[in-house]
């Protein structure tokens, strides 16, 4: 089973500022196959702020930059 408690903000893996978690469900087997952590109002208000800040830069980047940055953050899921 895998867990994911931490949510991605600003480049890194941040503890929820909560403690409620919901379990997820293969549709095939209905069978609890991970848990993740419900984020707080606090996590997306980080979340936005760093999304905000981050976007004049990430503007002006390519496409295949963006591609590299997706691929990273699939890694670190993986």
């Amino acid at each position: 089973m895998r867990n994911q408690l931490k949510h991605f903000i600003n480049g890194e893996w941040v503890e929820s500022t909560g403690s409620e978690t919901y379990d997820v469900i293969n549709p095939a087997t209905e069978e609890v196959i991970g848990t993740i952590s419900m984020g707080t109002k606090e996590d997306l208000d980080k979340a936005v702020a760093a999304a905000k800040q981050a976007l004049p830069s990430f503007s002006q980047t390519s496409k295949q930059e963006r591609v590299e940055m997706l691929e990273r953050i699939a890694e670190e899921y993986e």
